[in-house]
C-alpha cells in the first residue's frame, strides 16, 4: 500500500473537521476561565521551547537529519507562545510589553527557525568536509528518484 497517498487526505480531513468543533468551542466556552495550575501551565511550555531551542542547537552540531523538524517544532513552539501572550493580555496591563516581546524575540527567532528548517540539507551540506561537499550538494540538487514507500 501506498502510505504517501493517504497522507493529504488524512490531514485534510483531519482539518476539516476542526472547523466545526472550533466553532463549537467558540460559541460554548465561558469568556473567562481561572485555573490553579496558571504557572504550571506557563513553566512547562517555556520549558519545551527551551527544550526544543536546546535540541535545535544540539542538532546542528551533531549534524543530524533531525534539525529541520526540530527547527519546525521550535519554530511553531515560539508562534504558538507570541499567539497566546498576545491574546491572553489584550487589553491589559501587560499588552505592548508582550507585543514588544513577540515582535523583537519570539517570531524575529521563530522565523530563523523556520528558515533552517527550510534549508537545514543545504546548510549541513555546506558545512561537510571539502572532499564530501560537492558529492552532498549535487545531490540536494538532483530530484528525488526513489520509488514511493
Amino acid at each position: 500500500m501506498h502510505y504517501r497517498r493517504l497522507i493529504a487526505p488524512f490531514f485534510g480531513l483531519a482539518g476539516f473537521a476542526l472547523v466545526p468543533w472550533t466553532l463549537f468551542l467558540t460559541f460554548s466556552l465561558p469568556s473567562h476561565h481561572e485555573t490553579a495550575d496558571w504557572r504550571i501551565v506557563w513553566a512547562g511550555f517555556d520549558l519545551a521551547e527551551a527544550l526544543a531551542l536546546i535540541s535545535v542547537a544540539i542538532t546542528a552540531i551533531r549534524h543530524s537529519p533531525w534539525l529541520e523538524a526540530l527547527a519546525a517544532i521550535a519554530g511553531t513552539l515560539l508562534c504558538t507562545d507570541a499567539w497566546f501572550d498576545i491574546t491572553l493580555e489584550w487589553g491589559g496591563k501587560h499588552m505592548v510589553s508582550s507585543i514588544i516581546e513577540a515582535a523583537t524575540l519570539e517570531l524575529p527567532l521563530a522565523a530563523i527557525c523556520f528558515w533552517v528548517a527550510s534549508d537545514a540539507e543545504r546548510a549541513l551540506a555546506r558545512a561537510l568536509p571539502a572532499p564530501w561537499r560537492r558529492a552532498a550538494i549535487r545531490a540536494l540538487l538532483e530530484p528525488d528518484e526513489s520509488p514511493e514507500a
